[in-house]
């Protein structure tokens, strides 16, 4: 086996070739959702189990965190914890999901005691908030590079939103609207860290299996909803 670093160039497009074959855009779910065929009931549910993927994303990054011995590296990465969770003059993304679950009709509570949640959506971020605290830190962070493809994705699902499912309030939108902006962001972030501190052949094979493995996470969350929710689409 080859112990050669790749070059940059190389090891982005190794990076980009998984999410182009494994996100999460291509599973018929997500197809449909955006091409407005789904159920109110499918889309309640959609919501209702990706609520907990996102209140766990602050706590994923926190692993991350504590791993980290870099206080430059640190500094970068801290404003995820709070673009989520929130802070003084800023609601966060999960304050703006629950909006989005109140949009949809589906209460607070509902979402926050997780009365929707599927068994195999919660193994499934249940194992990417360990994937987190078990993997080196560089190697946890590459596997966030599934926010590379969010952009087009998250532009792509607020227009099927906004043409499809004029039953939402419009306010509940605002999650996907602040994303696309926040994922390039954070994408550009991501890479720089994993280009810079990925640097050795193994490392860098290891943030290649680590994107896998998050683009992974994503469709088994689908895989569930999609089982559940079968009969919910036209």
């Amino acid at each position: 086996m080859t112990t050669e670093l790749l070059d940059r160039e190389t090891f982005i497009a190794k990076l980009r070739e998984v999410g182009g074959r494994a996100y999460y855009d291509k599973h018929p779910f997500h197809v449909a959702m955006n091409e407005g065929r789904l159920l109110p009931e499918a889309l309640r549910g959609w919501v209702a189990n990706r609520f907990y993927y996102q209140s766990n994303i602050p706590i994923k990054d926190a692993a991350i965190l504590s791993n980290c011995p870099l206080r430059e590296v640190r500094r970068v990465w801290v404003h995820r914890i709070l673009d989520h969770d929130g802070s003084s003059g800023n609601e966060g993304g999960i304050e703006a999901w629950l909006r989005l679950g109140e949009g949809c009709g589906l209460s607070r509570n509902e979402l926050l005691e997780n009365r929707h949640l599927l068994p195999g959506v919660r193994f499934a971020v249940d194992a990417y908030v360990n994937f987190a605290r078990m993997q080196p830190w560089p190697v946890a962070i590459a596997s966030s590079l599934t926010e590379l493809f969010a952009p087009d994705l998250m532009a792509t699902r607020l227009a099927g939103f906004e043409k499809f499912y004029t039953w939402i309030n419009p306010s509940g939108l605002d999650y996907f609207r602040r994303r696309v902006t926040q994922a390039r962001r954070d994408s550009g972030e991501a890479l720089a860290i994993t280009l810079e501190h990925c640097n050795t052949r193994e490392l860098q094979n290891a943030a290649i299996r680590a994107l896998g493995f998050k683009c992974d996470v994503l469709w088994s969350m689908l895989d569930a909803i999609h089982h559940a929710y079968a009969d919910a689409n036209r």
